[in-house]
């Protein structure tokens, strides 16, 4: 009798239907929570079976952002891409979908399709620095160097204090040998943080560029004081010991590298270029194929992001760009 009051006020009925729907409603809440607390507990194989399981039951904007996430994490990139393309179908003006698509673009190389995400985000969001800095990280990777730079300057003006975009920015300039202007990017992320490394290591670029060799090899031993574990300063390092003819120096410097990361393909790549150098052919040649086994697809390009820089600085390219 209580539960045919209850029906007959409610306009209700516990109809099969409706009991379907709150079985689905239930186990779609216990697929999405079992899942985070997968996900926390450091089980992203289980979480993903989780959230698949909950999305198939019900196509929850939350539940993919959380899926994709996660795929993002075990680098199962073409399945993050899937899912945030219906996530921006869904929801159109979210900029921050946007956003992820792009980065997800750039771990793919796939800078074409990166530039329309972000592209598309500056539409939604025009005032957005982080859309600005991808765009220019777009274009870095397309290698249209003067757009790089215009998007980063973009970035920059909207946050002033974008240590990633100036960086960035200083690296684009230091390959058009726009010493000056790269020194201005340099010298402020050093003044906000005198422990930036990878400030540091431009620093000792722009030092190389400048012909002033020994205060480059002081920024590049004072980050592997800080950090042994920043490879990138052994490979300047060592690289710049190469230049110098230093061959002894430079093949015991990337001894230590491998020591520390035995996994180092661009050690080993750059090894064998100053054992060949040194007139160890065979050493050589074992450490180049070591490097291809290690880093099949860019090891071929391990000879340094600045080794074609102009012999002499060209006019400025910040005409009109800000």
């Amino acid at each position: 009798m209580p539960n045919f009051f209850k029906s007959f006020f409610s306009g209700k009925s516990d109809t099969p239907e409706n009991e379907k729907q709150k079985a689905d409603q239930k186990n779609f809440e216990i697929f999405k929570y079992d899942g985070l607390r997968a996900q926390r507990m450091g089980r992203p194989d289980y979480a993903v079976k989780c959230f698949t399981e909950a999305l198939a039951i019900e196509e929850d904007f939350e539940t993919m952002g959380y899926l994709s996430q996660i795929y993002i994490q075990m680098t199962e990139l073409d399945k993050a891409r899937e899912i945030l393309n219906r996530m921006a179908e869904m929801e159109p003006t979210l900029t921050s979908t946007f956003l992820t698509i792009a980065n997800v673009c750039y771990m793919q190389e796939d800078y074409e399709s990166m530039e329309a995400a972000a592209t598309k985000a500056i539409e939604l969001e025009e005032g957005n620095a982080m859309a600005h800095y991808l765009l220019g990280k777009a274009m870095n990777g397309a290698g249209n160097d003067l757009m790089t730079i215009a998007h980063l300057t973009k970035a920059i003006v909207l946050k002033d204090d974008f240590t990633e975009a100036r960086l960035l920015r200083a690296e684009a300039l230091l390959k058009m040998n726009q010493l000056s202007e790269a020194s201005e990017d340099i010298d402020a992320i050093l003044a906000q943080n005198p422990d930036e490394e990878a400030g540091i290591l431009l620093h000792g670029k722009l030092k190389e560029a400048e012909g002033k060799p020994e205060e480059a090899e002081a920024d590049y031993l004072h980050v592997t004081e800080m950090n042994p574990f920043n490879e990138q300063a052994y490979l300047y390092l060592g690289q710049l010991f190469i230049t110098q003819k230093k061959l002894s120096e430079a093949i015991a410097l990337f001894d230590e590298a491998i020591d520390l990361n035995p996994n180092f393909g661009a050690a080993y790549h750059e090894r064998g270029r100053a054992k060949l150098l040194n007139g160890d052919k065979d050493g050589s040649i074992e450490d180049m194929k070591k490097a291809l086994e290690l880093n099949p697809k860019e090891s071929e390009n391990l000879n340094g992001q600045f080794g074609n820089q102009a012999e002499k600085p060209s006019d400025s390219v910040f005409g009109g760009l800000i």
